[in-house]
């Protein structure tokens, strides 16, 4: 039985993303560390210059990373002074990170650098197909985690 060329099946569909999603995701990380930092301590770091301060739980919960990598990564940006935690009036026993002048500095220069590779590596799309693939990959990003959440799955 001959396959139709125009039809593009899910399994075929969740491979080309997957392969995609790979390769992008090590260019991703390449841009990163050839600036001098790894993941980890870049999520923490791009996470807290985007939401303001926070507490470790809420940067684990953005970066989708599990908690002693985060708590690990904060003491490496809290060594370089780069981040500092404080107690709030709320709540004694939860401590929000911030940025330190210098956190922000690095932060933005990392983040600016990143942007541009990102940049010039989605250069080949064009602004309509960036569109359509957010769009799309969004769409199908809420469906499935709705289907998560009924089947009781984590996010």
């Amino acid at each position: 039985m001959k396959k139709s060329a125009s039809r593009i099946t899910a399994p075929r569909l969740w491979l080309v993303m997957t392969r995609s999603h790979h390769a992008l995701r090590l260019l991703a990380e390449q841009s990163i560390t050839n600036a001098g930092m790894c993941l980890t301590d870049f999520a923490a770091l791009e996470t807290l210059l985007h939401k303001g301060p926070l507490t470790i739980s809420q940067i684990q919960d953005k970066v989708l990373l599990a908690s002693g990598s985060m708590t690990a990564a904060i003491d490496r940006l809290e060594k370089r002074e780069l981040v500092v935690r404080k107690s709030t009036s709320s709540d004694r026993r939860a401590r929000i990170v911030e940025l330190t002048q210098e956190g922000k500095r690095v932060a933005a220069e990392y983040f600016e650098k990143h942007a541009r590779d990102l940049e010039a590596l989605m250069s080949v799309l064009s602004t309509k197909e960036k569109q359509q693939i957010y769009g799309s990959l969004k769409k199908l990003g809420l469906l499935a985690a709705q289907e998560l959440n009924k089947r009781g799955g984590r996010q």
